[in-house]
């Protein structure tokens, strides 16, 4: 989140009036900074940034419920705290709730498939025992998915709510936030379907990285 928002802030200062150099800067960044975190907390906790991939690790059995509910908490609370930290390093409350609507039947079919594509990506690793690679698989198609979806890709419910603390260029207002999760998870859960009808033999210990590798959305 501090990612996310902090290039987003920087980006609407350094292009003022550039809104496609703005999402470029963005995007890059986002894209990049998601490499390095995975391969820095794939060996902690398997990179689970997303909400949508940990409910789906549990349905599979790869993690327990009380793990789960765990690791939920943990998220949306990083992703406030991540994106507080951005508002105070450019000077910034530390919370200025967003006022940037966006509601629409493209955005909630933008996210279902942005999510949708996401966990495709993670599960298609996962069973393909290339789970190592998921760090340039994911921050490279959340980087493309900021450009072909029409809602710029949140694909993740932690960061979907993290967001609404930042009135720039990367928020969110609270009253959005409900249909984005909803067509999140809507996604995620296609994705399950699709991904078990194409890989019955899906193994959960390889979601979403291998816990003894220390290589690895996501909000």
């Amino acid at each position: 989140m501090a990612i996310v928002v902090g290039s987003g802030i920087f980006a609407q200062r350094l292009s003022p009036s550039d809104q496609g150099l703005q999402l470029l800067e963005n995007s890059l960044a986002t894209g990049a900074g998601l490499v390095a975190l995975i391969l820095a907390f794939g060996s902690v906790s398997g990179a689970h940034f997303n909400p949508v991939v940990s409910l789906i690790d549990c349905i599979l059995g790869g993690l327990s419920r009380r793990a789960t509910a765990a690791y939920l908490g943990a998220q949306v609370a990083g992703a406030c705290i991540g994106c507080m930290v951005a508002n105070l390093m450019f000077d910034l409350d530390p919370v200025s709730v967003s006022t940037a609507t966006r509601s629409s039947s493209g955005l909630w079919l933008g996210e279902a498939v942005a999510t949708f594509g996401l966990v495709v990506v993670i599960l298609g690793l996962a069973r393909s025992g290339r789970a190592s690679l998921a760090p340039f698989a994911v921050g490279g198609y959340i980087a493309a998915a900021y450009w072909f979806t029409s809602s710029t890709s949140f694909a993740n419910p932690a960061v979907t709510i993290g967001r609404t603390l930042t009135d720039t260029f990367a928020g969110i207002a609270p009253s959005s936030v409900p249909a984005f999760i909803a067509f999140q998870l809507v996604g995620g859960a296609v994705a399950l379907a699709v991904s078990l009808y194409l890989h019955p033999n899906l193994d959960p210990d390889d979601l979403v990285v291998p816990h003894d590798l220390a290589a690895g959305e996501t909000p």
